[in-house]
């Protein structure tokens, strides 16, 4: 299949990681806040549109310079939307509009800050091939779906170490007070000794679930939630989240191994391949066990929610409450996580001492990762066995391109099989 590149919808993948060719301006001093910060958006669904309009509010002094998406109509919607918000900081011209092959390249070339939130498949490559032209660089969670992806993200996470640049991560939780403050206390023993963990992110179908028009390329590039070659599916998509807090209250130290169930019921006739149901049991070195659960079904209770529970007490993190023999409630304020990152981390660039989230967003993402591939395989999996694999959501995303068969094919009727079968599907 050809596409025309001058078409309403392009895809924003390459063949190969091309080589940063924009001179590094990471190190600029940005002075006392006088210098312009331009930003730029790999992504233009809701989720970078909302990372950058938090971005102009973080820095008077930000500037929105260029954009690129799989879709020319998206970049259209998205700048008309931000230049309401954010008027007098939009200054992305037509020639700064990229839906190429390429377009994630011009998007670095003409920047200073990357945000990355599109097709999750891609985050890792994006964010590596940003940092290595030394831009400082936001990059939505999860960070990556595969432990291939999570090598690559392991190597921009060095890349930003060894250039002194910024690496924001959208695992908001570890800039939200009430939860920062709920886990010290946790740390600092107030709930005892962590006995078991219990963590909740379920609710109705994510994104699209009806079948759109369009080629099948158009239908799943278009849809990244649905499809778990872009998306990882949902343990990885949404439940990262809760795994990236338990992992911290457990000090960072990831499970040994886990088990996992998962598959689909009652949504056959939604769009695309990913489970609607899992469920993740991990078992730590000392004994904790942590039970997690996701769920995308219509019309069933729904619960997000964190709980650690202790010798002496319970912690929900969520809530900001701790209760038990010294119980306790968040009292102060309760800013937005997604502005208050953003806000530390162009204060962080200005002040020459970028953010750098890298020590957990590898961890915090292959937890989420290893409980996927339980999952789907219905195999124990083992933390030393997911750290040393090499499994891909195929294609890999360096050779994603329009003229590539459809990685997966719907029936008469439009339905998908499902991606994985457990107990039959091998990954690990």
């Amino acid at each position: 299949m050809s596409i025309d590149i001058s078409s309403r919808r392009h895809f924003l993948a390459t063949s190969a990681v091309a080589a940063a060719a924009a001179a590094a301006i990471g190190h600029r001093a940005y002075a006392g806040g006088g210098d312009a910060i331009r930003l730029g958006m790999i992504g233009c669904g809701g989720r970078c549109t909302g990372a950058a309009h938090e971005a102009m509010n973080a820095d008077s002094g930000t500037r929105l310079v260029a954009m690129a998406d799989l879709f020319a109509d998206r970049i259209q919607a998205k700048l008309q939307a931000l230049k309401k918000q954010n008027p007098d900081q939009v200054a992305v011209d037509e020639a700064h509009c990229f839906t190429g092959l390429n377009g994630y390249t011009k998007v670095i070339e003409s920047c200073d800050v990357v945000l990355i939130a599109c097709a999750a498949k891609f985050h890792a490559m994006y964010a590596k091939a940003a940092l290595e032209a030394g831009k400082h660089v936001f990059v939505e969670k999860p960070h990556a779906i595969d432990p291939a992806g999570i090598k690559v993200l392991a190597q921009a996470v060095d890349i930003a170490k060894q250039k002194k640049l910024g690496l924001l991560s959208g695992l908001q939780s570890r800039f939200h007070a009430p939860i920062k403050e709920t886990i010290q206390r946790v740390h600092d023993g107030q709930i005892g000794e962590i006995i078991a963990m219990e963590e909740n992110f379920i609710r109705g179908p994510y994104g699209n679930i009806k079948r759109p028009s369009g080629s099948e390329l158009e239908i799943q590039y278009g849809n990244q939630y649905r499809f778990s070659w872009l998306c990882g599916d949902d343990v990885t998509q949404s439940l990262v989240h809760n795994l990236d807090r338990a992992t911290w209250a457990m000090r960072e130290t990831p499970p040994v191994k886990c088990h996992g169930l998962g598959g689909r019921s009652t949504s056959q006739d939604l769009l695309g391949d990913v489970f609607d149901h899992h469920s993740v049991v991990y078992q730590y070195a000392n004994g904790v066990r942590l039970y997690a659960n996701t769920r995308t079904t219509l019309n069933c209770y729904n619960e997000i929610s964190s709980t650690i529970l202790g010798s002496k007490g319970t912690a929900y993190p969520l809530e900001g409450r701790i209760t038990g023999e010294r119980a306790w409630q968040w009292a102060g304020e309760k800013s937005s996580p997604y502005d208050v990152e953003h806000q530390k981390f162009f204060k962080s660039i200005r002040a020459g001492a970028p953010i750098n989230c890298g020590d957990y967003m590898p961890r915090s993402t292959l937890v989420a990762i290893m409980g996927q591939l339980s999952c789907y395989s219905g195999k124990e999996v083992a933390w030393d066995a997911v750290t040393k694999s090499d499994f891909c959501f195929a294609p890999a995303p360096e050779r994603c391109t329009w003229d590539m068969p459809p990685p997966t094919q719907s029936n008469e009727k439009g339905v998908y099989p499902v991606c994985f079968t457990p107990g039959v599907s091998k990954n690990i």
